[in-house]
């Protein structure tokens, strides 16, 4: 299962990064997300991880497995039998910053995985995107 949302953000991209990476302060402005907790000191990089609270969800630990600053950072868990790969790409606009986030959901049971759960975690990430999207105006303003 592959699902993606991409939105343009009316902030440079190295806003748009912080908000991205700061991870521990998504709660303050995601609904998606209750709390995030860094398990290793400093900022993010390949093999950091972090414990992610959703509402609905019992939380699970997300592991980075790259970053690129300013462009893009992905990291995964496995839950389920089921391996997720959350991907924030981040892209320079005339008008901003393209902003696409996405997850992919591989192993087995994914199918079914997708039937039951695709059309929420399309919600999802789009209500995250239009939370980055707030966020960076508050930054910028």
């Amino acid at each position: 299962m592959y699902r993606e949302h991409s939105t343009v953000i009316s902030a440079p991209p190295p806003v748009v990064w912080r908000l991205t990476t700061d991870v521990e302060r998504w709660p303050s402005f995601m609904p998606t997300v209750q709390a995030v907790t860094l398990l290793e000191p400093g900022p993010l990089r390949v093999g950091s991880s972090a414990r992610v609270k959703q509402p609905g969800q019992t939380a699970a630990v997300w592991t980075v497995a790259t970053i690129t600053p300013e462009t893009e950072f992905t990291w995964e868990t496995r839950r389920m039998g089921l391996r997720m790969i959350g991907r924030h790409l981040l892209a320079p606009t005339g008008d901003g910053t393209r902003n696409t986030l996405s997850i992919e959901v591989t192993g087995h049971g994914a199918g079914i995985f997708a039937m039951l759960f695709g059309s929420l975690i399309a919600r999802t990430i789009q209500r995250e995107n239009e939370a980055f999207q707030r966020a960076a105006g508050q930054v910028a303003a």
